[in-house]
């Protein structure tokens, strides 16, 4: 058996009095560093943060982005309306001479009659500009209804309203057999007064204009004026050519036209658009207007897309609106 010799134990007590020596050192300058500097030890992943994002992505990608309704209704239905680019002048007493209205049975419409300036228009004459607010849509989209049927244009003489593809029946449509408001009957007035007469290169506008505007209600563009909406529009179009109005002016007043028409849809497009980082003063009407968002189906379809409203609201309109 072999014993260690006193030298190997004397060498290991000074090893470890050396050690202890030297971690008393190193704890010692570690208080009087702890008092002298600030020492704060951070996780460099935010943990609470990283879990919060993993269990509720969807909640903050929609706070992140979801635009602000009541300023989007009020850019698109503005207060104070959109101005018509039209004269009126004695249309509504021409009208109601012709018998493509009879006063009677267009006043029995308004429950809460008719304002003073809607008197005028309807059967004075009105040498003032026309502004389409909330409040009037309705009146208004009737007076243009009434004008887009009975004046004569080569639209309805020679467009999809006569086209044998379709039936070739005019009298068949929403916009013809739904219009009870007159003497007679209606295919009597149906494009047969000459209220206001084109130009050929007004006529050309029209023709061109009128192809590129859809209407939520269905899937027809304003060439094809198978609804209120669309005879309205129409006449609309004829107005504005009439009066110098230029291509852009005409998509960028019936886009403010449509959305007072058909509010909600609109409403919706803006989001849609602010959604993309688009805001709806930037938008160019003529896209807004046609198939891709304006008609029945392009409605339907971008409304799916739309991230920051429950989904889906159904429907865009109705001609009867």
């Amino acid at each position: 058996m072999n014993e260690e010799s006193p030298d190997v134990n004397k060498n290991s007590a000074s090893n470890m009095l050396k050690f202890w020596r030297a971690a008393v050192f190193v704890l010692l300058g570690v208080v009087i560093f702890g008092q002298i500097f600030a020492i704060e030890i951070r996780p460099k992943i935010d943990l609470q943060s990283l879990l919060a994002l993993k269990e509720e992505p969807a909640k903050i990608n929609k706070e992140s982005v979801a635009p602000d309704v009541s300023d989007i209704q009020k850019q698109v239905l503005p207060q104070e309306g959109v101005m018509l680019p039209i004269t009126w002048g004695d249309l509504g007493e021409r009208m109601v001479g012709d018998g493509v209205i009879d006063e009677a049975k267009f006043k029995g419409v308004f429950a809460n009659g008719l304002k003073d300036d809607e008197e005028d228009i309807l059967s004075g004459n009105w040498d003032k500009k026309i502004v389409m607010t909330q409040d009037n849509s309705h009146f208004l989209l009737n007076m243009l209804w009434a004008f887009g049927l009975a004046n004569k244009n080569e639209i309805l003489e020679s467009g999809e309203m006569v086209d044998k593809k379709y039936g070739g029946d005019p009298s068949k449509y929403a916009s013809t057999g739904g219009w009870s408001l007159m003497r007679g009957e209606v295919m009597n007035h149906y494009s047969k007064h000459s209220y206001v007469v084109l130009t050929t290169g007004e006529q050309e506008i029209v023709d061109r204009v009128s192809r590129g505007i859809f209407r939520p209600c269905c899937g027809n563009s304003t060439h094809f004026p198978d609804c209120n909406h669309g005879m309205a529009m129409l006449g609309l179009l004829e107005l504005m050519a009439a009066n110098g109005a230029s291509e852009y002016e005409m998509y960028k007043v019936a886009l403010k036209v449509n959305s007072f028409w058909f509010p909600q849809t609109y409403i919706d497009l803006a989001t849609y658009f602010k959604e993309q980082g688009v805001d709806w003063s930037n938008v160019d009407p003529k896209l807004v207007l046609g198939s891709q968002y304006s008609s029945a189906q392009g409605y339907k379809d971008t409304r799916l897309k739309i991230q920051s409203l429950p989904k889906p609201a159904t429907g865009g309109g109705g001609c009867g609106a």
